[in-house]
């Protein structure tokens, strides 16, 4: 189960000597529904993703414009979820039943388990290099 992937279709917008940047449409479970013009739930968003170049994927000379597939080990994925939901759902759990503990009135329960959570997505975002070292992305080119 190693080499199981995690794989988007997207196109090359730019590209430098290091880095591409591939724009992705990432869609909702619900989006390739036939009533979905319609329907207020499905949701499709745009996303850049940029892929660091590496000597392999230099070889494949891609350009602008190139159709790719983005790619990620589907080892990550269970990290990833644990950081970005998994982490500040305890926090704010940890938070806000040491503030209801405290005393505190519901609305600064409330207010302080916003609070750590909005404090972690910044620590998060400050550690922001380093973690993309961790969470790498690759790209092929769609034949």
């Amino acid at each position: 189960m190693d080499n199981v992937r995690i794989t988007h279709e997207g196109v090359i917008t730019d590209i430098s000597d290091t880095t591409a940047e591939v724009e992705i449409l990432s869609k909702s479970a619900c989006a390739a529904c036939h009533a979905k013009a319609v329907c207020s739930a499905s949701d499709e968003q745009v996303k850049i993703i940029e892929v660091p170049l590496t000597i392999a994927s230099l070889s494949s000379h891609f350009q602008k414009g190139d159709r790719v597939l983005v790619i990620l080990s589907s080892s990550l994925g269970p990290k990833a979820v644990f950081y970005a939901y998994g982490i500040p759902l305890i926090l704010l759990l940890v938070a806000m039943l040491t503030a209801s503990a405290c005393g505190l009135a519901e609305l600064y329960v409330g207010l302080c388990g916003i609070g750590v959570v909005i404090f972690y997505y910044l620590v998060l975002a400050f550690f922001k290099d380093k973690l993309s070292k961790v969470f790498t992305f690759s790209i092929e080119k769609i034949q």
